[in-house]
């Protein structure tokens, strides 16, 4: 619409001085110096304001984009699995790019709320309590595993074991990866209070011999494996990530049972960057859809085969969850 109204313009225009053709060429002459003057004048000032916005457009974004990843897995493995992820997008963003492992969901959540980290792989319950904390961190993007986008905690025990069934679990040593991962703790905990009737959570801890936070979803699995616990609550099915070091998981450690269904966990970001950079950061992650050596990062990473795009509702389910545990 701006190229047509400008064409007509200069159409009008050009119609206008054929129409005062007849007058004096030496006014006609000073008029179009004057003209040609005005517009040099105006072009210096375009450009002076278009290298002030630039300016200020530049001092918006961060020195370095950080990114956030929660260890569901050995931190070493993650973090030489993400590199070529921080290279792309840094590629892909014009800007550095930094991928940093972190030593919890917590503090995830925390370097996200002092704006250290701008990129966060939140799980689901990990997102809901970075929402409660603080207004400036947003779902904008979830995983895709195997064509879903909902999982589900898996029980699992070793194949040995005389566990049958969660009764079975009572005083029994459960290990999890940390008490804010959903599947770890959060789902299996609210089954398992609706089954047995517990009001609080305290009763709900007090039914188990011990419980046992390892730090990652591999190492609750290898702490059963290893004898050093009795059962563990992982996404499902968490025994694959440790075959490469741990052949026998898949035959020495069973399933004993599932939670429902939960939704997927995310990529989040900052509010606060820019919206041109928010915008192309969603832009890039989603374009790895259709790049395998993106998505086999991803899958290495966090056992992603797709990105799909989110939203803060999609998390409604893990919110009622979460307050369906009494609060002590």
């Amino acid at each position: 619409m701006k190229k047509i109204f400008t064409t007509l313009f200069a159409s009008v225009l050009a119609l206008s001085l054929v129409a005062c053709g007849t007058g004096n060429d030496d006014n006609n002459n000073d008029v179009a110096g004057e003209d040609t003057t005005n517009n040099a004048d105006n072009n210096a000032e375009n450009d002076a304001n278009n290298d002030a916005n630039n300016d200020v457009a530049e001092e918006d974004y961060p020195s370095e984009l950080v990114m956030g990843f929660v260890p569901s897995q050995d931190s070493a493995n993650i973090a030489d699995t993400i590199a070529p992820l921080a290279e792309r997008l840094e590629q892909e963003l014009g800007i550095p790019v930094r991928g940093e492992v972190m030593t919890n969901y917590t503090a995830t959540v925390e370097a996200m709320g002092n704006n250290q980290v701008h990129i966060g792989f939140l799980p689901p319950l990990g997102y809901v309590l970075a929402t409660e904390r603080y207004d400036h961190i947003e779902a904008v993007l979830k995983s895709i595993r195997h064509g879903s986008s909902t999982y589900k905690a898996q029980y699992t025990v070793r194949t040995d074991s005389d566990i049958q069934s969660l009764e079975d679990l009572e005083g029994k040593i459960w290990a999890l990866a940390d008490i804010t991962s959903t599947s770890g703790y959060l789902f299996p905990a609210a089954q398992m209070m609706g089954e047995f009737g517990f009001e609080t959570e305290q009763e709900l801890q007090n039914f188990f011999g011990n419980i046992m936070t390892v730090g990652g979803h591999d190492n609750a699995l290898i702490t059963v494996l290893e004898g050093d616990a009795d059962f563990a609550t992982t996404f499902d099915d968490a025994r694959t990530a440790i075959v490469d070091d741990y052949p026998e998981a898949m035959e020495d450690l069973r399933v004993l049972g599932y939670t429902d269904e939960i939704p997927n966990d995310t990529i989040s970001l900052t509010t606060n960057l820019p919206e041109s950079l928010f915008d192309r950061i969603i832009e890039v992650f989603l374009s790895f859809n259709d790049d395998e050596e993106m998505i086999q990062i991803m899958s290495d990473v966090y056992n992603w085969t797709g990105i799909d795009t989110a939203t803060d509702s999609d998390y409604d389910i893990i919110r009622r969850t979460y307050e369906t545990l009494p609060q002590d």
